[in-house]
């Protein structure tokens, strides 16, 4: 008898209604969100722009360490781009394939951003730094075999459906 009440209940129009407000509200915090990442995009690029002609008329855009750090900070615009790429892509519904490589693409991008900055002196002894490093590529290694996974998913596809681009690519 319960059940049956509950399918009345979420049958009936009011709680239709209920949902389609929830999924109004999870829209707009979805599209507010993607503004402030264009937001944080933004002034991280002003601010590479900045550090850029600050090293440039202090004469230490060549040094090494500063050259790490403008890539590190790059790589970081990058990882905002791509969780920005990855949040419109769910909002519109894209296929799930493609999200999914959107967000591949930003764990890769954060890992090759973690493998750059990496320094040995950073850690308490040599084989604390030989298992991060050997976490990273692990890491790495499997993020890639994943894309691999998700390219052959849609070229399969393609070959089928004979479709291109197996319905578009976000990357």
């Amino acid at each position: 008898m319960a059940a049956g009440t509950f399918y009345r209940v979420i049958q009936s129009d009011r709680f239709g209604d209920a949902v389609a407000v929830s999924e109004t509200l999870v829209r707009l915090v979805e599209t507010v969100t993607a503004y402030i990442l264009v937001g944080l995009f933004a002034v991280g690029v002003f601010d590479l722009g900045l550090v850029i002609l600050e090293l440039t008329l202090s004469g230490r855009i060549t040094e090494a360490s500063e050259v790490v750090d403008l890539i590190d900070t790059a790589l970081l615009l990058l990882i905002i781009v791509e969780i920005y790429q990855t949040l419109v892509a769910y909002i519109q519904k894209n296929e799930p394939k493609l999200v999914v490589r959107t967000v591949i693409y930003a764990g890769v991008i954060a890992m090759v951003r973690k493998i750059i900055v990496f320094q040995t002196g950073d850690y308490a002894s040599a084989t604390d730094a030989l298992v991060v490093a050997s976490s990273y590529t692990l890491i790495l290694v499997g993020l890639g075999a994943l894309l691999f996974v998700n390219y052959r998913v849609s070229w399969e596809k393609e070959e089928t459906t004979g479709t291109e681009n197996g319905g578009g690519d976000t990357g």
